[in-house]
């Protein structure tokens, strides 16, 4: 589980393919402290909970099934990505509830200053709009964010200066494609509603 709160900003340095369009990817750590990181931890990159295989100083290296690969971006050579250690029960809730299982690739279809902040405009996917509401939390690779207005698919995101100073979300333009991950409560919420309504059916 993870909070949405960006600790770093790493690269991935190395793509090793493996058999069945798996691949072993090692990303630098970009500052990221990975003294108490230990095998078999995870780490969100860029919002993908993945599990460290082996580990440096300055980076690691985690395995990426292919199924993985076939629902998220960000794993070209040289690209920046957001990192986030798994949280602990002591740490801090700063951001929402993140599970690191991504359900969707968005597309930006609005990126321009606002004053010193950023407006970022998302369309996700068909199936997930109903998922995404204004007030409510969106992950955006892997950062909490708050949506402000929703019309249909598309949503739209005011990023503040130290969101875009901590993170790789900087670096976004027209058309770039980006991991979504939509409000756990909102998938509970649709869960229960519909198991209430099939139950008074029966």
């Amino acid at each position: 589980m993870f909070t949405g709160i960006i600790q770093a900003v790493g690269q991935i340095k190395h793509l090793t393919e493996a058999s069945g369009g798996d691949a072993r990817v090692t990303i630098a750590g970009g500052g990221l402290d990975l003294d108490d990181v230990a095998i078999g931890d995870s780490i969100a990159v860029n919002g993908v909970c993945l599990t460290v295989v082996e580990r440096r100083p300055e980076h690691f290296s985690v395995d990426v099934s292919q199924e993985t690969f076939s629902c998220t971006v960000g794993f070209t050579p040289g690209e920046a990505v957001n990192l986030e250690k798994a949280l602990r029960l002591a740490d801090r809730l700063g951001g929402h509830l993140v599970t690191g299982h991504v359900d969707g690739v968005g597309e930006v279809v609005r990126f321009e200053p606002v004053g010193d902040c950023m407006r970022l405009d998302i369309r996700a996917p068909h199936h997930l709009g109903r998922y995404i509401a204004a007030k409510g939390s969106v992950a955006v690779n892997g950062v909490s964010l708050t949506v402000n207005r929703v019309q249909g698919d598309e949503f739209s995101i005011n990023l503040i200066p130290h969101t875009l100073k901590m993170t790789m979300l900087k670096d976004l333009g027209l058309g770039s494609r980006v991991n979504l991950e939509v409000d756990l409560l909102a998938r509970y919420a649709e869960r229960l509603l519909a198991y209430a309504n099939a139950t008074d059916k029966d």
